[in-house]
């Protein structure tokens, strides 16, 4: 049986390239005769090779699907587009046999070894959960969070720790979701939520320079709670290029770079993600991000994050500084 899936709207498009890692897309009508020739080749690659959720070989009929072509300036077929965390990242124009197998295959060993490299439960069917639909043009961009330089303050201890809201598997809540236990860092829980009150503020440096579109952030608290459950993050004021986490009495006297309120009705229903659009002008060449959650949406003492998700762009790595030899001195 064959495991192509095959296009039928530019909605079931945009939900491929959010639920999985990779995507490799045939352009292609049936009129087309070169189409038809590397046709066998890209079945078998597809039999071969595809990963639920890591790896998935589409197909997209060009001329029943002239929204998705037109959107991607298909001007000549075949042409096969990779995409990974939703972002375009190579096209091959015409029936190029060699150059789509060693490519393919490439994408094969990444999706692999990114299988086998991550800690147990970090990764949810063998690709990255993702709660939101990426903007066209940008990708999920959170693994170049520095995560050990982050900075989290009003943290419950009973909660999850930090780095979990940037894990990639599935949220436990959601189902099907593996909860962290004590070999995963002391984490009971696959969430954090805040202390003392409902605000929170975290602090989040990168590896490199950033350009930030959009945050996803998912909150899952239980629907059917007492006056104690946590609520969801409701007015959030954002801060850029800081060096350090801001105390909260700072905070309130520093500029935000953007204050926001997410409206009840941002939270989607099935995966309990709200998408923040940011002002992208603001956010350019960006090296660190401190979000401060101001109070939740139910006037509840404690806010609760499951996952925060990044998207944008990277760009130059942060230099390490200058390496010294030791124990060349005379002396030493």
């Amino acid at each position: 049986m064959s495991k192509t899936l095959h296009i039928t709207s530019p909605t079931h498009f945009g939900q491929l390239l959010s639920s999985s890692r990779i995507v490799v897309v045939d352009f292609y009508a049936d009129w087309c005769g070169p189409c038809k020739a590397i046709a066998p080749v890209y079945e078998q690659l597809s039999a071969q090779l595809s990963r639920p959720n890591a790896l998935t070989f589409t197909k997209v009929n060009t001329d029943e699907q002239k929204e998705i072509a037109s959107t991607y300036n298909i001007s000549s077929i075949p042409t096969f587009m990779i995409f990974k965390a939703g972002r375009e990242t190579k096209r091959i124009k015409g029936a190029n046999m060699k150059e789509l197998d060693a490519a393919v295959k490439q994408l094969a060993q990444e999706a692999g070894e990114a299988g086998e490299g991550s800690s147990a439960g970090s990764v949810g069917a063998g690709g990255c959960w993702i709660g939101a639909s990426l903007p066209r043009g940008y990708g999920d961009v959170t693994d170049a969070v520095d995560q050990r330089g982050l900075d989290f303050l009003n943290l419950d201890s009973d909660a999850g720790i930090a780095k979990i809201v940037f894990d990639t598997s599935k949220p436990s809540s959601l189902g099907s979701g593996k909860a962290k236990g004590k070999e995963d860092g002391g984490a009971t829980k696959d969430w954090i939520e805040s202390d003392t009150d409902a605000q929170l503020m975290l602090y989040i440096p990168f590896q490199s320079t950033m350009k930030l579109h959009t945050l996803h952030i998912t909150s899952l608290p239980p629907a059917d709670g007492d006056d104690e459950t946590p609520g969801r993050p409701r007015t959030l004021q954002l801060y850029t290029n800081r060096s350090h986490v801001l105390g909260f009495d700072e905070a309130e006297g520093e500029p935000a770079t953007q204050t926001l309120t997410i409206d009840e009705n941002a939270w989607d229903k099935s995966t309990g993600t709200a998408k923040i659009e940011l002002r992208f002008v603001k956010f350019q060449n960006i090296s660190s991000i401190v979000v401060f959650v101001v109070d939740g949406d139910n006037d509840s003492d404690k806010t609760r994050i499951d996952r925060v998700r990044l998207v944008g762009e990277t760009g130059e790595k942060k230099g390490m500084g200058k390496l010294e030899k030791i124990g060349d001195e005379q002396g030493e």
